[in-house]
């Protein structure tokens, strides 16, 4: 391949999402069915164009994966504008903590009975398979900053959430593989792997999220300073947090999302305009004392979720050309029907128990648990720390194909489902 063909083929690709999104929303289709099913014909399994090997290619997989999650997750965080103190934080932080350590315990029972993987290697592939992903979960995500529908909610912020959450569980699968230190009795990965790194993650991107905004914002509305490369201001908050967080030994997916929220809240906090953030007012107005906050929002949002839809495509169709290396087993069939349909439902069901939601919010969340970018992440992380290669074959054979089905079934499903809760919504 030449890389003259390489841009034909992603020209050809990027012009005709370009020209059939406004159709495609009418379909009860996703962009990233049509990317998977691209990747599938441009792997090996079609004209080779795409050649990618989960073994030999790890660490450049996980360096692309990686990119592509922390993007979605700053995205994440600037959607979601309630404040800290509202009570809707209480169902993600459930459903990202709760729900995804039962997420992670039953799917590893079912990795061990099942499968017959060893203890550490089975804890590992529920860490994989546990987080959702909030880039393709676009559908069902909040539709602005100040959007308190419980549903939309709870399944963006989870999203942001667990992504980050789930690193715990890695790092305990690949310690008990023998391939990270736990310490005695398990006290380094409780101290430093689960408190020290989930809260340090969080708190260091809240300060930088918080600190560059206030900066940005005052020196516009001050001294008239620092004003366009809005591009530049989100892509540097996301290096600097993350960088920032894995320096410290903490997780840069936390910090990053956290980043995010903490940016989007320099504009409520500044009591300036209106919750969702929108303005119509002209560029000029960057500096004024009552739109520099918006306008820099309006700005990086937009920004981030276009540079968040060009990640989505490069992933999805790596994911699509890796499909051929998934050898399912009959086991691993029984594995996945089991996570969709009774391990994520009954760890939701746990999870939020006593909770304030309907019993339709309660079986949408159960049922769009989209599995995607971050599974594909940690399961390049395992291998790129020393998987051994028999075990590494069969849990990418499982992740893989547990993606796949993800992205078809809940993309088939998504558009009607919601159709059909704002209609039941709007009569109750």
């Amino acid at each position: 391949m030449t890389f003259a063909s390489w841009l034909l083929i992603i020209g050809v690709l990027l012009i005709t999402m370009a020209l059939f999104s406004t159709l495609l929303k009418r379909l009860p289709l996703s962009t990233a069915m049509l990317y998977l099913l691209a990747g599938l014909a441009m792997g090996p399994a079609g004209w080779a164009i795409l050649t990618p090997d989960p073994l030999a290619d790890a660490v450049l997989l996980e360096r692309v994966t990686e990119v592509a999650v922390l993007i979605s997750l700053f995205s994440v965080g600037l959607k979601l504008g309630l404040p800290l103190s509202n009570r809707h934080w209480l169902l993600p932080l459930r459903l990202a903590f709760v729900s995804m350590t039962l997420t992670v315990a039953l799917t590893a029972v079912v990795g061990v009975l099942v499968l017959d993987l060893p203890l550490g290697a089975a804890i590992l592939l529920g860490a994989i398979l546990a987080p959702t992903d909030p880039v393709l979960a676009s559908a069902v995500q909040v539709e602005s900053s100040g959007d308190r529908d419980r549903l939309r909610f709870s399944l963006t912020s989870e999203g942001g959430l667990n992504d980050g959450a789930a690193f715990p569980f890695v790092m305990l699968g690949l310690g008990l593989l023998g391939l990270h230190d736990l310490g005695t009795l398990g006290w380094r990965w409780l101290a430093v792997d689960v408190v020290w790194a989930t809260v340090g993650g969080l708190s260091i991107g809240a300060i930088l999220g918080a600190l560059i905004g206030r900066l940005v914002v005052y020196l516009r509305t001050r001294h008239k300073e620092s004003v366009g490369l809005d591009e530049f201001l989100a892509l540097g908050l996301i290096a600097l947090a993350y960088g920032c967080a894995v320096l410290s030994q903490t997780y840069g997916f936390l910090a990053v999302f956290a980043a995010g929220i903490a940016l989007q809240r320099v504009k409520e906090q500044s009591g300036m305009i209106h919750a969702t953030g929108q303005t119509d007012e002209p560029a000029s107005h960057a500096t004024h004392a009552d739109h520099a906050s918006a306008y820099m929002m309006q700005a990086v949002r937009g920004f981030n979720e276009q540079i968040e839809r060009i990640a989505e495509l490069a992933v999805v169709l790596v994911v699509g050309a890796l499909l051929p290396f998934a050898s399912i087993s009959a086991g691993a069939v029984g594995l996945l029907a089991l996570l969709f349909l009774a391990i994520r439902p009954v760890s939701v069901w746990l999870g939020l128990a006593g909770a304030p939601v309907s019993p339709d919010q309660r079986m949408m969340i159960a049922w769009f648990g989209i599995r995607g970018i971050g599974s594909i992440y940690y399961l390049m992380y395992a291998i790129h720390h020393g998987l051994p290669t028999l075990l590494a074959g069969q849990i990418a054979s499982v992740t893989l194909t547990a993606v796949a089905v993800s992205i078809m079934l809940h993309g088939i499903s998504v558009r009607p489902m919601m159709h059909l809760y704002r209609k039941r919504k709007e009569v109750a």
